[in-house]
């Protein structure tokens, strides 16, 4: 993985925090917390995302139309590939 140096401003008590967690082994390194954070970050605001989509979805009428449209086209199939 290629990384990048950044720097960022933090509260002070924040990264005393974290270094603590460091130098008593439960993390890795303030960089490792640092990364480990903005992951999780990132994923929960992309999955807020998603949902928010989903959310404008179900409100919007042609796509319920559509999914209705696309659903009727596979009526009559069943689950295991097999006609009834």
């Amino acid at each position: 993985m290629q990384t990048t140096k950044a720097t960022f401003v933090l509260p002070t008590r924040l990264l005393d925090d974290v270094r603590e967690l460091v130098n008593s082994g439960l993390a890795d390194s303030v960089s490792a917390v640092v990364r480990q954070s903005l992951e999780a970050t990132v994923r929960q605001l992309r999955e807020e995302r998603i949902r928010v989509q989903f959310e404008e979805a179900a409100r919007d009428p042609m796509f319920l139309a559509d999914l209705q449209e696309s659903l009727g086209d596979f009526e009559g199939i069943s689950g295991d590939g097999l006609d009834d």
